[in-house]
């Protein structure tokens, strides 16, 4: 009996031992596990949290970089379309003047001033009267005793030859060579005569457009022109592979003939027995060859 009670006892005491180790041990072990599962959890999410941030930096700088393409795409097409507009308005402006140089044509001019301005209100009343004094073609009255233009259209070349003397200069590029187009220089004969002072036959009804023609096919020199419908004629363009506006903007092709400047263009001119014709090339707008009419500037 007292063997089983010894045996009992030694249980009883293993058995208390056992839960005192496990009521003060145990949970120890407990609490440092969950302490170090915290702090597995802590550390992943603080050693995560510096990608996160340097994400979100790539990201901010990313969207710095497209808003500031954008800007600049954006500065790129301005410059662009400004640029597009100008280069419409300087066509619209050349456009003009070049359209304005053959009206200058009916006149017996080879260009107008580009930079011309409109006249004051004042002054339309007096160019609308003037208006209604121009013919068909809106040619000015001629100067009295000065022949009147005759229509192409209504004249019959005959057989009947005659004699007049026909000359193309362009001597008065030589006082300006400064302004004259660089590829252009070598075009320039050193006495600056194209076709010589001569004798040529033409035939009764034909104009001075017609002998310029034939002459230069003829003696193959280079001629180019436009017909007009608005005035009614042709108009020289360029001789001799020089053009108007080859030597500034108030440059080209001008006729006279008997030394006086027609107010109406080359094909409206029907020449007689004996004239003399000559052809020349302004750098001024007639001014330097005496054909400059004055008020051509404001119309």
């Amino acid at each position: 009996m007292n063997k089983y009670k010894n045996k009992i006892f030694i249980g009883l005491c293993i058995f208390i031992a056992l839960c005192i180790s496990y009521f003060s041990g145990g949970d120890n072990l407990f609490h440092s596990s969950e302490k170090e599962s915290y702090s597995t959890v802590t550390s992943e999410i603080v050693e995560a949290s510096p990608q996160v941030t340097s994400d979100t930096k790539n990201i901010g700088n990313e969207k710095q970089e497209n808003q500031e393409k954008g800007r600049q795409e954006k500065s790129e097409k301005g410059v662009k379309e400004k640029a597009a507009k100008e280069a419409t308005k300087k066509a619209a402006k050349a456009a003009a003047a070049k359209e304005a140089a053959k009206e200058a044509s009916s006149k017996g001019q080879a260009s107008l001033n580009p930079k011309m301005t409109q006249k004051p209100a004042a002054t339309v009343s007096q160019s609308e009267k003037k208006q209604e004094t121009k013919d068909q073609y809106l040619t000015d009255p001629v100067p009295e005793g000065k022949p009147e233009p005759v229509e192409p259209q209504d004249v019959t070349v005959t057989h009947k030859a005659m004699k007049c003397t026909l000359s193309v200069s362009c001597d008065t590029i030589l006082t300006h060579m400064e302004d004259l187009v660089t590829e252009k220089v070598s075009l320039v004969p050193e006495d600056g005569v194209l076709f010589k002072a001569q004798e040529v036959t033409f035939y009764e009804g034909e104009s001075v457009f017609d002998v310029l023609l034939r002459e230069m096919k003829n003696h193959k020199i280079h001629m180019e022109f436009v017909n007009t419908p608005i005035y009614n004629s042709a108009y020289i363009e360029g001789m001799g592979n020089l053009y108007e506006f080859d030597c500034g903007q108030l440059s080209g092709w001008m006729y006279k003939v008997n030394g006086w400047f027609p107010n109406y263009g080359c094909s409206r001119y029907m020449l007689q027995d004996g004239d003399k014709v000559e052809w020349v090339y302004t750098c001024d707008l007639g001014r330097d060859v005496g054909g400059y009419i004055e008020g051509m500037e404001g119309e």
